[in-house]
């Protein structure tokens, strides 16, 4: 069983702390993604796990096995990063079978496995040809190729789709992610992009200043922000977040903000009167004529199958998606409503989400 477990893992370089008591445990098999912005710890989190530098304090498992203090070449792992580091001078053959020619893999051995490999990445016509001259996208496949060889306990993959172009990271992220399922190994992921870590991924650990803000699915993260870093950070447009100030009462189920009254989940946590922010998918927000809260429409967006309104309220801008062919002008006063069941509320002054009756088929409001 592959699985790795993190347990209080933390690593300072000097004051600066780049990664808080994190825990987690990737499942055997599992495509885990640590998402975040530059500077977030993710990057470092995944070179501890991989040996290539040792934690302050904290323990990581790989298989049962405490591998905290073994080098990387002790943990049955294989890397694929962002730059290819493919050797020019070699083919595509001898790149791909070199780890295994380290190893002391009989002749016949590594052949089949190379053959096998560049079978799985489609990349068999390309064996005898040289590294140098391929498209980037086929040199992701060549440094792809030489990992699976090597047939690891896990991959750790450090934004290896960072270098490609819009159109062929779209194709990766496709053929990366059906490479895990036919491989079937346990896969540790570290992206900046949330379109590549949604697409892909089992588990997110959504990351922040070293620590880990939420660790779930890509639907629990979208739909239910642990805190409001991720709700901003998730999202294209972001949730919109909606600034009230009011306390809040077990049971309670209607909020309001600049005059609207507001049906949100039921309350599951008294919150003491605080600064607290209103969490709306812009999918969950409709424009309505009469009712609802009330703003002028400042812009509009149009993207083909739908577009994005923008609305200057009191509380600050909100952003609607509606229909394509509905006609928006701007400059209009308009009303905005809320869909109950899909919101968040959240406390400003810790940035994390307030406790609710949420769930997909959303609670029962009169």
């Amino acid at each position: 069983m592959a699985d790795i477990r993190v347990e209080n893992l933390h690593k300072s370089f000097g004051d600066f702390v780049a990664v808080k008591e994190s825990n987690f445990t990737v499942a055997d098999g599992e495509f885990f993604v640590m998402l975040g912005p530059s500077g977030c710890g993710k990057t470092t989190t995944l070179r501890m796990i991989a040996g290539l530098e040792l934690p302050t304090s904290g323990a990581i498992h790989l298989a049962g096995e405490d591998v905290t203090f073994k080098r990387a070449s002790a943990r049955d792992i294989a890397f694929v990063f962002q730059l290819f580091a493919l050797y020019p001078h070699m083919n595509v053959r001898k790149n791909i079978s070199y780890p295994l020619e380290n190893q002391g893999v009989p002749r016949s051995e590594t052949r089949t496995r190379v053959e096998e490999a560049a079978r799985i990445l489609r990349i068999t016509h390309l064996l005898d040809r040289s590294v140098s001259g391929l498209s980037s996208g086929d040199r992701q496949r060549v440094a792809l190729g030489r990992a699976i060889v090597r047939e690891p306990l896990a991959f750790m993959m450090d934004e290896p789709l960072g270098a490609l172009d819009s159109e062929l990271r779209e194709v990766m992220i496709g053929e990366l992610r059906a490479l895990h399922d036919r491989l079937g190994a346990t896969t540790i992921y570290v992206t900046h992009d949330q379109t590549e870590a949604m697409a892909m991924a089992d588990k997110i650990a959504v990351m922040n200043r070293g620590s880990i803000e939420q660790f779930a699915s890509p639907q629990e993260i979208y739909d239910r922000p642990a805190s409001m870093f991720v709700a901003d950070f998730i999202g294209d447009p972001a949730m919109n977040l909606i600034p009230f100030q009011a306390g809040l009462e077990v049971g309670q189920a209607h909020v309001r903000i600049a005059g609207a009254e507001i049906a949100v989940p039921t309350i599951r946590e008294g919150v003491a009167e605080t600064h607290l922010a209103l969490g709306a998918r812009p999918e969950h927000v409709a424009l309505v004529d009469d009712g609802g809260l009330r703003g002028e429409v400042y812009g509009t967006e149009y993207l083909g199958t739908h577009q994005v309104v923008t609305v200057a309220t009191y509380e600050g801008h909100v952003r609607a998606i509606v229909e394509a062919e509905r006609s928006v002008r701007v400059g209009a006063n308009v009303g905005l409503t809320f869909r109950p069941e899909r919101l968040s509320l959240f406390d400003r002054g810790s940035g994390r989400a307030v406790s609710t009756d949420w769930s997909l088929g959303g609670p029962h409001h009169g």
